[in-house]
């Protein structure tokens, strides 16, 4: 992986910066909207990124014949509409199956170090085929998925011309994930008190309640960096009162101190994502701040950082207003043509 240096360009009223990741082909130029920190962004060597490779990754991102049955695509549970999640506790696979942890929203995933709620993937190119072969989600098998995709003329050209031979399971990962670098949300009032000083951005409410998020609520002991998080993984004990409690990272790394840990969202665009934590249990913002003031659900492996604090109703009040400042402009991507099958 490489952190390239970005050139950063002006445009308009400064809402975007402008990065060039790539000098092969056609470049891609991605707009990091503002309050993203684009300088981060890790890309693969071996996955430049192009306008042509974002384009026919966009069409299999909506593409539902890339499941068993031909009813489920990448949209269906990480839907433009819907903050890129599907707005569902748990997300609806093929023949009505349902699996057993929230979808969390693509938008700003390509900074995560690890994909998934556990961090079983190590990239979005790992992350992006990894629904396919699941029997709750696409249900389907990469073998049939490939082969199918060199027998439609309109596919079998685009990975010819972008990749110089047939689909591949590598290809078609690096096909999607490229599309999926592209999905940002900034430019929210917080990104615009914060980055352009503007003091009228924030509400005296969200004002206050940001005050809180940085001190007495304890929110930046995990949520920190441009996006509010720190990427990694900490016990709240969401769930793990149950019979057979799902272990998160455990599953992963098999050790001990992973036990009921899930990744630490972002906390962009959160009134667009909800429900909330990693199985969906969660139905609202305030019940997420109350969540937190308790200092989560016992269990042996709660995470340290998880404390109870004293909020008043007010200062609750103050901080779901911040929360809710940190709203952006979301990109909502209209589905594209397909090509047709033989």
């Amino acid at each position: 992986m490489t952190r390239p240096a970005l050139a950063a360009l002006a445009l308009g009223s400064a809402l975007f910066t402008l990065a060039p990741l790539a000098v092969a082909g056609e470049t891609y130029i991605i707009p990091f909207p503002k309050g993203v920190d684009g300088s981060v962004l890790a890309l693969p060597e071996d996955n430049p990124m192009t306008a042509a490779k974002v384009a026919l990754g966009k069409q299999l991102y909506f593409d539902p014949r890339l499941s068993k049955d031909a009813t489920v695509s990448c949209a269906t549970c990480h839907d433009p509409a819907k903050g890129w999640t599907d707005q569902r506790a748990v997300s609806t696979g093929v023949g009505g199956k349902h699996g057993t942890r929230n979808a969390p929203t693509v938008l700003n995933s390509a900074f995560n170090y690890l994909q998934f709620w556990d961090g079983r993937a190590a990239s979005l190119e790992a992350q992006a085929v990894g629904p396919i072969e699941n029997p709750l989600e696409m249900a389907d098998s990469l073998t049939r998925v490939v082969a199918w995709l060199n027998s439609v003329p309109g596919y079998r050209s685009q990975f010819q011309q972008i990749f110089g031979g047939p689909a591949t399971a590598d290809t078609l990962a690096k096909a999607i994930a490229a599309f999926e670098r592209t999905v940002y949300s900034g430019n929210s009032p917080y990104d615009r008190y914060t980055q352009d000083k503007d003091e009228t951005a924030l509400t005296p409410a969200a004002r206050r309640g940001l005050a809180l998020f940085e001190g007495k609520a304890r929110c930046t002991q995990c949520h920190v960096g441009f996006d509010l998080s720190d990427r990694v993984f900490h016990n709240l004990g969401v769930g793990m009162d149950k019979k057979e409690p799902d272990l998160g990272r455990f599953t992963v790394t098999h050790e001990d101190k992973d036990k009921g840990a899930f990744k630490t969202p972002i906390l962009r665009d959160l009134t667009k994502t909800a429900p909330y934590m990693h199985d969906g249990s969660v139905a609202t913002l305030e019940e997420v701040i109350d969540l937190y003031v308790v200092g989560g659900e016992a269990n042996p492996w709660l995470d340290p950082k998880m404390q109870p604090v004293e909020l008043s109703d007010a200062d609750k009040a103050d901080l779901l207003a911040f929360l809710k400042a940190l709203d952006g402009d979301t990109p909502v991507v209209t589905p594209p043509a397909l090509p047709a099958a033989p």
